[in-house]
C-alpha cells in the first residue's frame, strides 16, 4: 500500500532562465577572437576589431542590459519588495491597531499608517515598536467632496496612495493598500503577487462579496475595495502618483477612496486583475460557509472582523484571528484550502478546511455541493433590495438540524521536524454546538479529528490550480478519532463515494 504521506508528484527541472552563465562567456562566443590573432606590431588587426566592437555597440548594450536586470529578474518576490500604506483615523487606531498588530512583521515589512492627526495615546504604547511607524496625511481641504451622507475622509484615504509612494522607498516592486482593519496574510500576499511582472501596469485586488455593494453603492463590478485590499505595481504606482490629483478634482460625487482610484485608474486605461484570495467580507454575523468552501486561491486578506463572530468558538475575536494565522504561519499555501474525501467504510462524506475546521456529512454529499458556499451569515445591508445576492453561489442551510454536519474546529499544530519530509499535524475538536443526537453512534462518539499531511508548495502551481486528495487511514483510527492524510491527487483520480 502506497503511504499516503508520499510526495507523489514528479521533480520539475530548473529551466535555462534559472542557469547563471557568466556573460564573459556569452561575450567570448559572440566575439571569439584567439589571442595570437591581435598582436600590438599589426595595428590594423586592432582598428578591425575595434571597429566591430563599435558595430555591434547595440547588441553589446543588451547583453549588459541583461546582465543588469538579471539579478532582479531571476530574483524571487519576497516581502522586503513589498510596501504598505495601511489608512486610518485618530479616533479607530487605538481600537484597530491590534489588528495590524497580529499581521505586522517589523523586521521585514515596510510602510506607513496614514491618520488625519496623531493619536495623543501612541507616546504611551510601549509596543510601538511591534506596529508600523505613523504618518499624519497632508492637507486635503481644497478637494471637493459632494456625496450626500458621506464622509470627506475619503479623499485622504485616496491619497494615501500618492503618500505612500512619496516616501521614495528603494527596491520596490509592489505597492498594497488596506485599511487598519484589513488583516494580511503575507505569505500568501507576495506569493500572489509573484506570479505578475511588477515592471508591467497591474491593479490587484477583488470586489465585494455582495451584489447590493458592488452594483447599487459603488456601480462597479471592476473595482478592488480597500477594506479587502489591493496592490499596485511600482511602474503603475509612480504614473498614479503624479495624476492622483488631478483626478481626485473630478470625481467629487463618488462615495469612497477606492472609488477614486478605481476611476483614475480606468481614465489611465488600466482594468482590475481579479484575485479572489483578497475578501472585503461585507457580510455580519456567521462566517464559516465562506471559509468552509473558500475557493482554490491562496488566502490573502480578511476585513471587517469586527463586524462578524469569532471565526473560532469560545474565542474572541483577537484571539481567533491570531489562531488563523498561527495555522498559516506553519503552512501559509494551505490555510483554509478545501480538501474532500469519502469515508466509505461507514459511508460518510468529509470536507476539510485546513487550519480552520473539518465537517463530517452522514452518508453521500457530492463534491459541487461541498463547493458552493453555506449561507451561514448575515446580509450586510438591509436597507436596499437584493442584499441577500451574492458574487458566489449560496447554499442554504438545511433546516433538519440532523442533516447538518458535525464541526471540528481546529484546536492545535505540530510538525515532525525528526524527517527529511516533515508532516504537520493540524487536530480538530468538536465543541458540540448543533450536533443531532439522532446521528449515527460512530459520529456521535468522535471526539477529534487528526489531518496529515506535507506542507503545501505552490511554487510552480499557483496558476493552474488542483484541489488536492485525501484518504481516511483506518489501521490508526477508533471510535474517538479519525485520522486523515491530505496527499497529491493521481493522474485521473476522481473524488466520490465508492460503492
Amino acid at each position: 500500500m502506497r503511504s499516503p504521506f508520499r510526495n507523489t508528484h514528479p521533480l520539475i527541472c530548473s529551466g535555462f532562465e534559472n542557469s547563471s552563465v557568466p556573460v564573459e562567456r556569452i561575450l567570448s562566443s559572440l566575439f571569439f577572437v584567439p589571442e595570437t590573432a591581435i598582436q600590438p606590431s599589426e595595428p590594423g588587426l586592432v582598428y578591425l576589431f575595434v571597429s566591430v566592437l563599435v558595430n555591434q555597440a547595440p547588441i553589446l548594450d543588451n547583453i549588459w542590459l541583461r546582465k543588469s536586470d538579471y539579478a532582479e529578474i531571476s530574483s524571487e518576490t519576497t516581502i522586503n519588495h513589498v510596501v504598505f500604506g495601511i489608512a486610518s483615523a485618530s479616533n479607530s487606531w487605538e481600537n484597530r491597531k491590534e489588528y495590524v498588530r497580529l499581521w505586522w512583521k517589523p523586521e521585514q515589512m515596510r510602510g506607513c499608517v496614514f491618520l488625519d492627526a496623531m493619536p495623543p495615546l501612541q507616546q504611551n504604547d510601549a509596543n510601538s515598536t511591534s506596529l508600523p511607524p505613523l504618518c499624519v496625511s497632508e492637507d486635503t481641504s481644497r478637494f471637493r467632496y459632494s456625496f450626500k451622507g458621506g464622509d470627506r475622509s475619503a479623499i485622504r484615504v485616496a491619497r494615501v496612495l500618492l503618500e505612500t509612494v512619496n516616501l521614495n522607498h528603494s527596491n520596490v516592486r509592489w505597492f498594497v493598500f488596506g485599511d487598519d482593519d484589513t488583516v494580511f496574510f503575507a505569505e500568501n500576499l507576495v506569493k500572489t503577487l509573484s506570479k505578475y511582472d511588477h515592471k508591467l501596469w497591474y491593479y490587484i485586488g477583488s470586489i465585494s462579496e455582495t451584489f447590493v455593494q458592488n452594483d447599487h453603492v459603488l456601480s462597479s463590478f471592476e473595482m478592488a475595495y480597500g477594506g479587502g485590499g489591493f496592490a499596485v505595481s511600482y511602474s503603475l504606482a509612480k504614473v498614479l502618483a503624479k495624476v492622483l490629483d488631478s483626478c481626485l478634482d473630478r470625481y467629487p460625487h463618488l462615495y469612497g477612496s477606492d472609488a477614486r482610484i478605481y476611476s483614475c485608474l480606468a481614465e489611465l486605461g488600466v482594468s482590475l486583475t481579479h484575485e479572489v484570495g483578497f475578501h472585503q467580507v461585507d457580510l455580519r454575523g456567521n462566517l464559516f460557509g465562506l471559509l468552509a468552501s473558500h475557493p482554490l486561491a491562496p488566502l490573502i486578506s480578511l476585513h471587517h472582523l469586527d463586524k462578524a463572530d469569532p471565526i473560532f468558538p469560545n474565542k474572541t475575536t483577537h484571539q481567533a484571528v491570531e489562531h488563523l494565522l498561527k495555522a498559516a504561519t506553519t503552512d501559509p499555501h494551505r490555510v483554509v484550502q478545501q480538501t474532500i474525501c469519502y469515508d466509505n467504510m461507514f459511508s460518510r462524506t468529509i470536507s476539510i478546511s485546513w487550519g480552520h475546521a473539518v465537517q463530517i456529512f452522514e452518508g453521500n454529499v457530492l463534491v459541487r455541493d461541498l463547493l458552493q458556499v453555506r449561507n451561514t451569515f448575515k446580509l450586510w445591508r438591509e436597507d436596499i433590495s437584493n442584499t441577500d445576492l451574492y458574487m458566489f453561489n449560496t447554499r442554504k442551510i438545511d433546516s433538519n438540524p440532523c442533516k447538518r454536519p458535525t464541526i471540528f474546529f481546529l484546536e492545535n499544530l505540530s510538525t515532525n521536524l525528526n524527517t527529511n519530509d516533515p508532516v504537520i499535524k493540524s487536530i480538530y475538536k468538536s465543541n458540540g454546538i448543533g450536533n443531532c443526537f439522532k446521528k449515527k453512534d460512530l459520529t456521535k462518539k468522535l471526539q477529534e479529528i487528526r489531518v496529515f499531511a506535507h506542507k503545501l508548495d505552490l511554487h510552480i502551481k499557483l496558476e493552474a490550480r488542483r484541489r488536492q486528495c485525501c484518504d481516511v487511514l483506518p489501521f490508526s483510527s477508533n471510535d474517538k478519532v479519525l485520522n486523515i492524510a491530505i496527499r497529491e491527487c493521481g493522474e485521473d483520480e476522481l473524488a466520490y463515494m465508492h460503492q
